[in-house]
């Protein structure tokens, strides 16, 4: 093979219809684009807009609501601990806090609080307190020998 001999796939490249190059081309003079109105000038923007009527978007009802004051935590996995103290990152034998969390990069910001959910492995005797767990996150801490302190019980599920 020779770099002359290189060709893309049949059909892999298609060419640009040119439009307003003469009537032999299918696409001349106004090139598909009617006559007069402003479809037909350039600089045209009306992708929402219906003529006046009331449009879409507008007319279909608003839905759900968010709550303004709600609490957003810092979502922990209890995978990602085990990893952090198996990498002498987290300290298991000492108690194992929000912002340990954040000194170790666990977590970025404690926002709210921090959250821990029970996802993944997790074998070291550590003590955590956090702001909120899911009860199989507690129950894991639990089975491998440690403690899981929740500080507010309305973060608590």
């Amino acid at each position: 093979m020779k770099l002359n001999e290189l060709r893309d796939n049949p059909g892999a490249a298609k060419k640009a219809k040119r439009v307003g190059r003469g009537p032999g081309s299918g696409k001349g003079k106004t090139a598909g684009r009617g006559i007069k109105g402003q479809k037909s000038r350039s600089g045209v923007a009306i992708n929402g807009y219906e003529g006046g009527q009331m449009p879409l978007y507008q007319r279909l009802p608003k839905r759900g609501f968010n709550k303004p004051n709600r609490k957003k935590f810092a979502v922990v996995n209890l995978g990602l601990i085990q990893k952090f103290i198996d990498d002498k990152k987290l300290d298991a034998k000492a108690e194992i806090t929000e912002d340990a969390l954040v000194a170790s990069g666990l977590v970025r910001r404690k926002l709210d609080g921090v959250r821990v959910l029970g996802a993944g492995d997790f074998t070291a005797k550590a003590t955590i307190t956090v702001t909120g767990a899911s009860k199989s996150a507690v129950e894991a801490v639990e089975k491998a020998g440690g403690s899981l302190t929740v500080t507010s019980a309305a973060a608590a599920e």
